[in-house]
């Protein structure tokens, strides 16, 4: 089963996991410690992650060290600099239209 990136960021689990590994390599057990999920959870989560190309595993002796990849990071960043044209142009109004209502306030 092939999960889209917003599928497998939508899990609070797994973005915890990211916002973990965003720090750098960490092993499982920390990853249990800190993420407060079970050790079949953050197995299952990091194979979810694994399996869309978010986080690559180094093995270090007994160790298993997780750490993520930038590249659906980018790919992320460039489906959002498609919408951000949009986004601007929206701010860019509403901050005229705020100016505008304090430049009136400021006349009364």
């Amino acid at each position: 089963m092939q999960l889209d990136t917003f599928q497998v960021l939508a899990d609070p689990t797994r973005r915890r996991i990211v916002e973990i590994l965003a720090s750098g390599e960490h092993a499982v057990g920390d990853l249990i410690d800190r993420a407060g999920v079970h050790q079949s959870g953050v197995s299952r989560h990091l194979r979810i992650l694994g399996d869309a190309g978010f986080v690559t595993m180094r093995p270090d002796g007994t160790r298993r060290l997780y750490s993520l990849r930038p590249e659906p990071f980018r790919e992320l960043a460039g489906w959002l600099d498609r919408y951000r044209a949009l986004w601007d142009a929206r701010l860019d109004r509403f901050a005229a239209a705020v100016e505008r209502r304090e430049r009136r306030r400021n006349r009364q």
